[in-house]
């Protein structure tokens, strides 16, 4: 089994509306993810002693206090994801014990499992769908498979699962709702939303799988090759109805990829390359309306990159010991 170890330190810097500050939250191992709620209000952190804890990070006194130990897992747990609230407050974690475990908060503080899902192997990453698309979970695992956890009108869980990437695959991403060009064209907002997700996996490939809603199946629809090592994580954009939609990609071979499309109903992907970077890349995130690109490297350095209206994307701001990269970005013709 491939054992993915997102290892980031400890030590983690918190930033919101009036200050940014770094507090220890108390895991006794290396903590591989955290997550901010709908509202920015609660942190949930995840770690390899197999905890997920959950902090109050909006505090006067500028204090996280701790609400909420979770432990059900076996083994370390990489990854935590919030659900919308419209659903209540449901989390969602994965582990190297091959299981996915999606918490329901009930009452306050107090978390119970609502479902447990178990692939083959290591269930390295998770994401939420958008709330158009329903409470639905996408867990990508080292057997290879992504699945695709709903919960139906009846109240009971469906899963959809499917053979991803040779190997394994490492993360998975939603795409956003609102269609590319809706901003200057409002009848593209009149069909309904495309159901789409990007892979990264072990067979160093990028993957995007559209649903077929009358076949109940996901139909591999484009696989992007710009890797030479493991993709470690993929993250779609979210689109707020430019004419295009963006997806990045990081890799175990020291590079960021941003890919663009136009017009969702052609395979045309155009290709931009960030600077290398001096250490593997870990972890990739969005800003809300997609215009910053967070970049997490093994190094231990943080960098933010924002496209220029000249087309090519700039290193704006980091933390830690920055990497010797030089800012912008070239498209690979």
């Amino acid at each position: 089994e491939k054992q993915v170890v997102k290892d980031i330190s400890e030590m983690r810097e918190v930033t919101t509306a009036d200050a940014s500050r770094a507090f220890d939250p108390g895991h006794e191992d290396i903590v591989h993810d955290l997550a901010m709620d709908y509202y920015g209000r609660r942190l949930a952190t995840c770690s390899s002693d197999r905890a997920v804890k959950i902090f109050d990070v909006v505090d006067e006194t500028q204090q996280q206090n701790l609400l909420a130990e979770i432990k059900g897992h076996d083994g370390p747990v990489w990854q935590v994801a919030w659900a919308h609230p419209k659903f209540g407050s449901i989390l969602a974690s994965c582990s190297y014990d091959r299981r996915v475990i999606i918490w329901k908060e009930s009452p306050a503080n107090v978390w119970s499992k609502v479902y447990e899902y178990s692939h083959e192997s290591s269930v390295n990453g998770i994401a939420f769908a958008p709330q158009e698309f329903g409470l639905s979970l996408a867990c990508a695992s080292s057997d290879s498979t992504i699945s695709v956890i709903t919960l139906k009108d009846n109240n009971t869980w469906d899963v959809n699962k499917f053979q991803a990437h040779n190997i394994g695959c490492n993360a998975v991403s939603w795409g956003p709702p609102v269609p590319p060009g809706a901003f200057t064209n409002p009848q593209a907002l009149s069909t309904p939303p495309v159901k789409r997700l990007v892979s990264g996996g072990c067979d160093n490939m990028v993957k995007i799988w559209r649903f077929i809603e009358g076949e109940n199946r996901w139909m591999l629809e484009e696989t992007l090759d710009g890797h030479s090592d493991w993709v470690r994580d993929v993250a779609w954009a979210p689109s707020v109805g430019l004419p295009y939609t963006t997806i990045a990609s990081c890799s175990q071979d020291n590079t960021v990829l941003i890919w663009e499309q136009t017009d969702q109903m052609q395979p045309n992907w155009k290709k931009h390359s960030l600077p290398r970077f001096n250490a593997p890349v870990w972890r990739l995130s969005w800003s809300l309306i997609g215009n910053i690109l967070a970049v997490t490297c093994g190094d231990s350095t943080v960098t933010l990159w924002k496209e220029a209206l000249d087309g090519e994307w700039k290193k704006i701001s980091s933390v830690g010991e920055p990497a010797q990269a030089q800012p912008g970005a070239h498209p690979d013709r």
